[in-house]
């Protein structure tokens, strides 16, 4: 039961059984209410036809019975004895008593004795008086029962149907005939009988066409298995899962394993480059300090120890930003803490005491421009950009903040030469720089504005370039207000 297969056949077997055996119940309750309904009226019919003879003073012996086999009857008094019967009826059970034999009673239909006092001598109300009455048939709804008839040696069901009747003398008779319960039985062991054979087959038959549907369904799944198992053996990213041309759910899941592969083969070709970006970038600081060091071992005097400092600082500075970023690349969430932008580009100008070009400041007071995140982020990405634009700028280079929208917006200006609009997305990728004519140590590593986009992305925001006033690059970084 661990193949899909197997569980999806299993599964839709029983549900067919449940509903055809609760569908079946219910055929079989209906028919057969439905066909007792029939031989209620049968009975009733019957015991009406007797009941009416009776009340309009017919003898006993005189009330014609119908086919006895079909419909036995039985009439009991007042006091549940039997004073008619059908002919050739041997026993019975479910009626009013169990007796077959008629007890000795007056007939139905007697006359009484005519009044022989006649005090007012009134000849027509004498003859009223002598005159017959009739009785009456009850217009109740008759009561009904299970029993059995033995008829001339043949015991059957039968569904009785009791009903009152008052003779002329003021007699109340009860007249109970019956029905034959053997169509009904019959038609319902037919039924059962059907439905008994006709349900294995029919599950088998649903058991089958699942596990075929469900086989030619997941036959797809087994080609992007084999794929997948094929790509983990080969370390091969580019390789991609065949993809079916169905419009169902299968085709949707090779298309999103596609599309992971292709996610995780750009992530690894970018872990990589990263690492031979990194490794050619350490080397060049590394193999000029190591120069520098070997040299004033055999020439002290010779010792540049500036350049030993300045090789050791770009050293330590690219190696916190290969930190950063292997920090950022693992998923690290910026802290939750409450930053006011405005107070965090003053200080981080203030702080900025080396830089070749004084840079003006421009945040309204009394703006409240706070935002969640981690405040030495966002002021890496802040200083960030204000050495990019002292890299660049001729004579001008400005910071402001302002409200925008739902957010905060920092936007960093210099009067350079600008980035080509074909250029404003690449210069986001790590270790791409632009002035390739610029030696490394005034160029960078590039990886400050790769830093700074990925630290905005990581805190909801954005950081995008434009065209500044001034003629130079515009750096704008954006981010939401606290929720």
């Amino acid at each position: 039961m661990r193949s899909v297969r197997a569980r999806a056949a299993l599964g839709a077997t029983l549900v067919v059984a449940v509903a055809l055996i609760g569908a079946g119940l219910a055929v079989l309750l209906v028919l057969r209410a439905n066909l007792i309904d029939q031989a209620d009226l049968q009975a009733e019919v019957a015991a009406r036809e007797v009941a009416g003879a009776l009340a309009t003073g017919t003898p006993y012996e005189d009330v014609e019975l119908d086919d006895d086999e079909d419909h036995p009857v039985q009439v009991t008094d007042e006091e549940d004895r039997v004073v008619l019967v059908s002919k050739d009826l041997r026993a019975v059970t479910g009626t009013g008593a169990t007796g077959v034999t008629p007890v000795p009673s007056a007939s139905a239909g007697a006359t009484p004795p005519p009044d022989d006092d006649d005090d007012d001598g009134d000849d027509d109300q004498d003859d009223d008086r002598s005159r017959p009455g009739r009785g009456e048939v009850s217009s109740d709804d008759p009561d009904f029962s299970d029993g059995t008839a033995t008829v001339d040696r043949t015991t059957a069901d039968y569904r009785f149907a009791a009903v009152e009747a008052t003779t002329p003398d003021g007699v109340t008779l009860t007249v109970y005939a019956g029905a034959p319960l053997a169509a009904e039985q019959e038609a319902v062991n037919t039924v059962r009988g059907a439905m008994l054979t006709g349900l294995p087959v029919l599950l088998v038959v649903v058991a089958g066409v699942t596990w075929l549907v469900t086989r030619r369904a997941l036959r797809p799944v087994e080609g992007i298995r084999q794929e997948m198992a094929a790509i983990t053996a080969s370390e091969d990213l580019a390789r991609r899962v065949p993809e079916p041309d169905s419009r169902d759910e299968i085709a949707a899941l090779a298309r999103t394993t596609n599309e992971t592969l292709t996610v995780l083969e750009a992530s690894v070709e970018r872990q990589r480059r990263f690492v031979a970006d990194a490794s050619h970038e350490l080397r060049s600081p590394i193999a000029s300090l190591r120069t520098q060091l070997e040299v004033a071992e055999a020439h002290p005097e010779l010792l540049d120890l500036p350049g030993a400092v300045a090789d050791t600082v770009r050293l330590q500075v690219l190696a916190a930003d290969l930190l950063l970023l292997a920090r950022l690349d693992a998923g690290e969430k910026p802290g939750g803490g409450t930053v006011e932008l405005g107070a965090l580009v003053r200080e981080e100008v203030s702080q900025r005491t080396g830089d070749r070009i004084a840079v003006a400041v421009e945040v309204p007071e009394g703006g409240a421009f706070e935002v969640n995140g981690s405040r030495g982020q966002l002021s890496r990405v802040i200083g960030n950009l204000l050495d990019n634009a002292q890299r660049h700028a001729e004579g001008s280079v400005a910071v402001s903040v302002a409200a925008d929208g739902r957010g905060v917006r920092v936007e960093v200006r210099d009067d350079g030469a600008g980035v080509p609009e074909d250029e404003r997305e690449r210069i986001f990728e790590r270790f791409v720089r632009l002035d390739d004519a610029r030696s490394r140590d005034d160029g960078g590593a590039g990886l400050g504005l790769a830093i700074a986009r990925d630290v905005a992305a990581r805190h909801g925001g954005t950081l995008t370039v434009h065209r500044a006033d001034e003629g130079g690059a515009a750096f704008r970084l954006w981010l939401p207000h606290p929720a």
